[in-house]
């Protein structure tokens, strides 16, 4: 197949869509395919942002036209929101069009809905702008993207019922599937638990160290068990913001123990969380929880919320504890059996890494060309 990949950002591997799609594509040809990636860096000049990701559908659609005139495409795979206009003018004429696939990386729908949450509770500002790109002409993108698509790809169940019953989807195109995790992640050394009782646990965070991410809610759970266990330490990884920024949100008697890496490069993630134990991921909307696998691959205990993207893969109990979004309380509680029950912790731990090496870009790959070739047979059926 000869695939375009496009994708709303700067196509840095480092960030979790960009990095995603990458890897996709990798994936994709070591499987023997042709793959195009068409992102924000392949635009003729440098913009504001705001500016290029209202344009980049536009610029979307003349390289699509450009590829198909050339007869080079059979598959674009466009993130949400980006092929929308070309979606619109192949309404002309379908004739000889390439298979069109609206896949989402986290449903901004649901992401919007938790901003105006948080907004409520005074935890996020929202500037005037937000309601007039980001949430509005944006969501009314990403709708009609997806009704227009042949196939509509999703990370998790419950973006796909949401986009059937509230943004007309047909729920035949619809189809579930996850990310995966790099092939130098898989099969890692699994390392025990140390013996001693009084040995340290390390707590890792990483990520943007931002409001969606539930910071508010897991900054008062760690102060209350750093206060309580002095054998706790936590880390911050990929913060995206300074390391006085993060202990502003903290105890002064605490600060000692925190780590932050505002940045780092994906491939060293493992050597990062290396003798940490525990993955706190307090996040209040994500499609799939990258991170989350990823980290739990790296032999770490998930602590994280009942939204729908970690819902996909942590079992409550069995690999991992799930608590309700917002629930400083019930993070606390969590954190408190793992670092007092050293063997739930370690079982948790297990089990956790064994859930993880099941998501290879390989198989995720896979799945997704079955899914291209049953639309495509549909789509050559319906002529």
């Amino acid at each position: 197949m000869k695939i375009l990949l496009t994708i709303h950002h700067d196509l840095d591997p480092n960030a979790g869509a960009p990095g995603a799609t990458l890897q996709l594509g990798q994936a994709y040809q070591k499987l023997g395919h042709q793959v195009e990636y068409y992102s924000f860096d392949n635009l003729p000049h440098k913009l504001p942002g705001l500016v290029e990701s209202m344009m980049f559908p536009g610029f979307v659609a003349s390289h699509i036209s450009a590829l198909v005139n050339k007869q080079a495409v059979g598959v674009v795979d466009a993130s949400s929101g980006d092929a929308w206009i070309w979606a619109k003018m192949r309404q002309i004429s379908r004739e000889n069009s390439p298979l069109l696939v609206t896949r989402s990386h986290g449903l901004e729908h649901s992401t919007h809905l938790e901003n105006l949450e948080e907004a409520r509770r005074g935890n996020l500002h929202l500037s005037w702008k937000y309601p007039l790109y980001h949430g509005g002409f944006r969501l009314w993108e990403v709708a009609t993207s997806m009704r227009y698509a042949d196939l509509v790809v999703l990370l998790n169940h419950y973006d796909a019922e949401y986009v059937v019953e509230k943004l007309g989807v047909n729920p035949e195109r619809r189809r579930v599937v996850a990310n995966g995790i790099p092939e130098e992640f898989l099969n890692l050394p699994f390392e025990p638990m140390p013996e001693a009782e009084d040995s340290a646990i390390y707590i890792a965070q990483v990520g943007n160290y931002i409001a969606r991410k539930g910071i508010e809610y897991g900054a008062v759970a760690l102060n209350a068990i750093l206060a309580r266990y002095p054998q706790v330490k936590v880390s911050f990884l990929g913060t995206g913001c300074s390391e006085v920024e993060v202990h502003a949100d903290f105890e002064p008697a605490v600060r000692d123990r925190i780590r932050v890496i505002p940045r780092y490069s994906h491939e060293t993630l493992p050597s990062l969380l290396r003798g940490h134990h525990i993955k706190l991921f307090p996040t209040l909307s994500d499609g799939f929880g990258l991170v989350l696998i990823e980290t739990m691959a790296c032999g770490l205990a998930p602590v994280t919320t009942t939204t729908p993207g970690p819902m996909e893969i942590v079992s409550d109990g069995r690999n991992g504890i799930l608590v309700p979004s917002r629930d400083s309380q019930a993070i606390q509680q969590a954190l408190e059996r793992l670092v007092t029950d050293r063997p739930y912790l370690e079982q948790l731990r297990r089990n956790a890494y064994a859930t993880a090496q099941h998501f290879s870009w390989e198989r995720i790959a896979r799945d997704n060309l079955a899914f291209y070739e049953e639309a495509l047979c549909q789509k050559r059926g319906s002529r």
